[in-house]
């Protein structure tokens, strides 16, 4: 076994989340097994069904325990439909300013026959997490956004040097280990103020990086060119609703929200692999929900890990669930049906299971 245990925890979160999220461990379990990698699994209730049970979406003692984890999995929150009643909030911004997970990594890649608008699409768009104008994060205490009459609301966009210039430097590792190409998106030609400090500090954060290739383009100009010519582009970082919207976009170009997986990161090693769409209550409880961008963002929490905390063989498990998940999305009788297959979520979690057991089967 492993030298190093990790300690993972498993947030199912709500709706798909409750076959998206046991889809990604199964495959996860899989790829540990065939690496010999060792972890202590721990569910923690979080959500509407932590609400029903236990009075709250996020209980008491599930910070505290999360904190004791190397990193967890976090499945969809369905924040809109909770009832409004004390203890129903959204625990996405309180895990997120709590464990400083300033980065949000949001990558994007095409795959041949699901219905990408484009080939060889291979970019991460890194989005700042924790202040920007989303108003339930950018302030210690109250709102950024407000009323002060019936006819009026201000909403408060906060830039701060630091933010900025600890999500350029994680894009920067990130483009010094890929293509070596990072561009900044910003439109300083309007907010001259916001938008030219984060410019600022993307540009001095590049001086630690002179074998990274950086560039900028403005905001409108790069939701255009992600449509033209993707390809042009290798690691992306923005600030909070740029990046927000931008990734929505990129996801367009390779299949839909299904295909968009994603990982927060920040300080002192600790990560939360947490796919980008919704809890898509539509579809809840009828087996076609994707699993690829849960089980994506659980393999790029393991590289992560593996790398942070120096686990070899965590490094090994992502590399084995990357294969695997690659090789079944080539035959449509494993894909589900919104990246034209034929298959629900489990036929497709079961393919990317037996894909990692035949690369065991194949050492032996």
């Amino acid at each position: 076994m492993s030298s190093k245990t990790l300690k993972i925890g498993i947030l199912e979160g709500d709706d798909i989340g409750h076959e998206v999220v046991p889809a990604a461990v199964e495959v996860a379990k899989a790829a540990a097994r065939r690496h010999n990698l060792s972890i202590d699994w721990l569910p923690l209730p979080i959500g509407r069904k932590a609400l029903d049970t236990h009075g709250s979406t996020m209980p008491d003692g599930t910070l505290e325990t999360l904190s004791t984890l190397d990193g967890w999995i976090l499945g969809p929150i369905g924040h809109r439909a909770y009832p409004r009643v004390p203890g129903a909030i959204n625990p996405h911004p309180i895990l997120r300013k709590h464990f400083n997970l300033f980065a949000n990594v949001r990558p994007t890649r095409s795959y041949p026959d699901i219905g990408c608008l484009h080939d060889n699409v291979d970019l991460i768009i890194v989005r700042e997490n924790n202040e920007g104008f989303q108003p339930d994060r950018n302030v210690v205490a109250g709102s950024g956004e407000f009323r002060p009459t019936e006819d009026v609301t201000i909403s408060v966009r906060v830039i701060t040097r630091a933010g900025s210039y600890r999500v350029a430097k994680a894009a920067l590792e990130l483009a010094r280990h890929r293509r070596k190409h990072l561009t900044f998106v910003h439109k300083d030609t309007v907010f001259k103020l916001g938008c030219g400090m984060f410019v600022e500090e993307c540009r001095r954060a590049a001086q630690e990086y002179p074998d990274v290739l950086v560039d900028d383009v403005i905001v409108d100009t790069f939701a255009m060119r992600l449509v033209k010519d993707p390809q042009s582009f290798d690691v992306v970082v923005t600030t909070n609703m740029f990046g927000d919207i931008l990734s929505d976009e990129a996801a367009g170009l390779v299949g839909g929200l299904g295909m968009a997986p994603g990982l927060c990161i920040g300080e002192g090693n600790i990560a939360m692999a947490q796919a980008t769409h919704g809890s898509a209550p539509d579809i809840a409880g009828k087996g076609i929900a994707n699993p690829y961008a849960m089980i994506e963002s659980t393999r790029m929490l393991f590289d992560w890990l593996g790398h942070a905390r120096d686990v070899p063989e965590a490094v090994a498990a992502a590399a084995s669930m990357e294969r695997a998940t690659t090789q079944a999305l080539m035959d449509p009788a494993s894909r589900t049906g919104d990246i034209r297959g034929h298959g629900g979520t489990e036929v497709m979690t079961r393919a990317i299971v037996r894909g990692i057991e035949a690369e065991t089967r194949a050492v032996a």
